[in-house]
């Protein structure tokens, strides 16, 4: 098949002319993640008895999970869990379902779940929970992104477990480094606000 180079360029403009401003930048998104992989190696590194369980939570997750286990320098283990709460729209239905379980066993465990942004808490605590039922001794949390200020859900933690965060994000809709609008969006490099009337 002959890639058709101007189509793909054409392609790339149309994808970044959505982007009404870029929030942070693919450098500075590795520095974090840097950052946050520094800690958590630091956090586990003398318990080497149960090293942690990474749980990515898809698919926004991808991305981040993806590089921020690469800049671990622990043993771990890693498994995805997918839970269904917006559909194709912009605001979380408020009922999240689990649509698609871990494989592994985490009985005994210390899980660090990881996910691409933490809004209202719905889908974070209804993880937790299940989690905590599957045995894990403690459940921390990573996430890229977190917008407090749509927090309605208060979640605890599990045992031990730490609450890491990459950027404390405004109350804006963004899209890219795994983020998505309509499954569209993901494959950027930085994370941006989209341009209201896209999704309006």
């Amino acid at each position: 098949m002959k890639f058709d180079l101007q189509n793909s360029q054409q392609m790339e403009m149309d994808i970044n002319n959505d982007i009404e401003r870029i929030l942070y930048s693919s450098q500075e998104i590795s520095e974090r993640v840097k950052e946050l992989a520094s800690q958590i190696t630091k956090d586990f590194d003398h318990k080497p008895s149960s090293f942690p369980v990474l749980v990515g939570v898809a698919t926004g997750a991808f991305l981040f999970l993806a590089d921020l286990v690469r800049k671990i320098n622990l043993p771990i283990t890693v498994d995805f869990v997918r839970v269904e709460s917006y559909a194709s729209g912009t605001v979380s239905n408020g009922k999240p379902i689990i649509s698609s379980d871990l494989k592994c066993d985490v009985i005994g465990n210390h899980v660090i779940l990881v996910e691409d942004i933490v809004d209202t808490g719905n889908t974070l605590s209804c993880l937790i929970a299940h989690l905590k039922t599957k045995g894990a001794s403690s459940v921390s949390v990573c996430t890229f992104l977190d917008k407090p200020s749509r927090r309605k859900i208060d979640f605890e933690l599990v045992g031990k477990g730490k609450y890491y965060c990459g950027f404390e994000c405004p109350d804006e809709f963004v899209v890219g480094y795994g983020l998505d609008f309509a499954e569209m969006y993901r494959n950027l490099p930085f994370v941006g606000v989209l341009k209201p009337h896209i999704y309006k």
